[in-house]
């Protein structure tokens, strides 16, 4: 570690390739160069080049790094993020990203070795399955380990009993569908190799400390068990709410913003279940079915499991029947903008944790459809702040009756908004919606 300048520090982030870990990581790495500090920020070339320009006042303490991503049979060509990778080819997208552990230690190397006069590396953000990266950062710098498997603290196995205790007395019981859906999607190797969880743990081990992308404000209760489930310090790292345009560097001629231009105020609720998770073509059926009988304005970004299109899914004659006041559509969506604008009163959410820090950023109360993963505890959070309220299902079997509760729903929805409202706004405090200057 190069010690020519105590009070700056050079700092590598290498998020996992998701929008939704790469925007939130663009927006720590301006906070800290902000700060004076050095980062390189690590990612594929396709990747890089969709995210938005680093502010310019910043542009030269942030280094984009570009890697490119291995060739796997199978994996569709260019498909980079997992925006891009349909579901049953997730395993093989792992796979792909596991072949940058060799190209990423030979940056650290040569970042190490600091030929061209710049600071070595101090830290190394290594995120939650990058257990490689957490390995080669154990000999060459400093590592920390981003995370919200907080909410999972029985997949850390029997070694974690005494901390998993603990941390589970605060939390209410996931129903018995989750438990088997979690344990199925978290716990189970596949093609890519390591289960999920195995990545975490020896991410985990190989670590200084855990960093969380939440804060105090939001998760009183969790905060303090942190440190004692995880066996060290746990750092709040704030919401790191995106800026609007997140993905694109312009929003001007998109389809989506000019519908919701020509809506009444706080009059749409914005509904969109996420670009990972696997969804059931029953499922979404269903929920197009009560968006059209609760007979409120939509906007649904929607896309479609693998194998199937949105005439599949959408009943025959639905457009007309919600006669202009919904637009579904399966292009890609600015989610940041359409939550900023004045026309969305609501935001029909999976629960994933980005989608949740989005939705609190504007104040918009949650309507909660877990589906898959960490989605429900973050959707029983939620409620527990009273910022949201979950769509009813079969507690056993996990089956969702989207038609009869969004019919049933809606009228009582309008006269409890507005307190949800205020207090979404007040739920992640002055610190979680920090954001750089």
């Amino acid at each position: 570690m190069d010690t020519a300048d105590d009070s700056t520090m050079h700092i590598v982030i290498f998020p996992w390739l998701a929008f939704g870990h790469l925007l939130p990581c663009l927006e720590l790495a301006e906070r800290l160069a902000a700060r004076g500090h050095r980062v390189s920020f690590v990612s594929t070339p396709h990747n890089l080049a969709r995210l938005p320009p680093v502010h310019p006042a910043l542009a030269r303490l942030v280094d984009l790094v570009a890697l490119p991503l291995p060739r796997v049979d199978g994996l569709p060509d260019g498909a980079e993020s997992t925006s891009d990778v349909p579901h049953d080819r997730f395993e093989l997208h792992r796979k792909a990203f596991d072949g940058l552990a060799a190209p990423f230690a030979a940056f650290l190397d040569a970042a190490c070795a600091a030929a061209d006069g710049r600071r070595k590396p101090d830290w190394v953000v290594a995120d939650f399955i990058h257990h490689w990266v957490a390995a080669a950062a154990q000999d060459r710098a400093r590592c920390f380990c981003p995370a919200r498997l907080a909410s999972r603290p029985r997949l850390l196995g029997d070694s974690h009993a005494e901390q998993r205790q603990a941390i589970g007395h605060s939390m209410s019981a996931a129903p018995a569908f989750e438990a088997q859906h979690t344990t199925e999607a978290f716990a189970t190797e596949g093609a890519s190799g390591p289960s999920i969880i195995s990545r975490f743990v020896q991410t985990l081990t190989r670590s200084r400390f855990v960093a969380i992308r939440s804060c105090p404000e939001l998760e009183p209760d969790a905060f303090p068990l942190l440190a004692r489930l995880y066996g060290k310090p746990a750092v709040p790292l704030g919401l790191l709410p995106p800026q609007p345009d997140g993905t694109r560097k312009s929003t001007e001629d998109d389809a989506t913003l000019r519908w919701l231009d020509a809506q009444p105020a706080k009059s749409v609720v914005y509904v969109a279940l996420g670009t990972e998770a696997p969804l059931r073509v029953e499922l979404l059926r269903e929920l197009a079915h009560g968006l059209e009988l609760a007979g409120t304005r939509f906007l649904w970004a929607l896309r479609p499991p693998v194998g199937t299109d949105e005439a599949s899914i959408i009943p025959g004659g639905f457009a007309e029947r919600t006669g202009g006041r919904g637009l579904v559509t399966t292009r890609w969506v600015p989610q940041v903008s359409v939550l900023a604008h004045g026309a969305v009163c609501a935001f029909l959410t999976h629960c994933g944790w980005g989608s949740i820090v989005e939705g609190l950023q504007f104040g918009h109360p949650l309507i909660m459809l877990p589906t898959f993963g960490n989605q429900g505890p973050n959707a029983r959070l939620m409620e527990g702040r009273q910022v949201g309220v979950p769509v009813p299902r079969d507690d056993k079997a996990g089956h969702s009756t989207e038609t009869a509760s969004l019919e049933r729903f809606a009228p009582s929805w309008w006269g409890r908004r507005a307190g949800c409202s205020d207090r979404s706004e007040k739920a992640a405090g002055d610190r979680g919606r920090q954001r750089v200057p």
